[in-house]
């Protein structure tokens, strides 16, 4: 029995709570105005028009650097959504939901937010889609080492799996026998 469903709070809104669970994937389907207090409401597909999400600032202004300021563009695009316990609101730490993933972005998207009253701190945000196929790359620079050892370093750098950095790994050292 998932048991998701029953520990959802009842809510006009997504709320950090919804996300417990893990994160959540989402697809934008509009966004609407709102009222100054949370002045955007962004309707997806999996929480319906009965719960929005609606962003902080700081995310707010995530959704602007990577999309644009035009809300209308928006429909259609994905954003994965998680709990960050450690959100604050006044002196206390009690969640809130960030922004972890985001489609229609080339790579990741680094941005600096304001973390506490003139103090900063880098965000960043990965790209939702296709990773890149890095086996099919490491065929087409087969037998050479040091193509393989870039390729290496950008699977590695990009967050790609123990099984395929061994792989590459694994072409780089026959690569660099048949060379030696």
């Amino acid at each position: 029995m998932n048991l998701t469903e029953s520990i959802a709070p009842r809510s006009d809104q997504l709320n950090a709570d919804d996300l417990i669970a893990g994160p959540v994937t989402v697809t934008v389907t509009e966004v609407r105005q709102g009222n100054a207090e949370q002045p955007v409401h962004v309707v997806t597909e999996e929480f319906g028009n009965g719960r929005p999400y609606k962003p902080s600032k700081s995310m707010r202004r995530v959704l602007v650097a990577a999309w644009g300021t035009d809300s209308d563009t928006y429909a259609g695009r994905q954003l994965t959504l998680f709990r960050n316990p450690t959100i604050r609101f006044g002196k206390e730490e009690v969640g809130g939901i960030q922004i972890s993933h985001l489609s229609h972005i080339d790579g990741p998207l680094k941005i600096a937010l304001t973390v506490t009253r003139g103090k900063r701190a880098p965000f960043v945000v990965q790209p939702i889609g296709p990773g890149r196929d890095w086996i099919t790359e490491l065929e087409q620079v087969e037998g050479n080492p040091e193509a393989i050892a870039a390729l290496g370093v950008a699977a590695k750098n990009a967050g790609a799996d123990a099984e395929t950095l061994d792989v590459i790994r694994g072409a780089f050292m026959d690569a660099k026998g048949a060379t030696s």
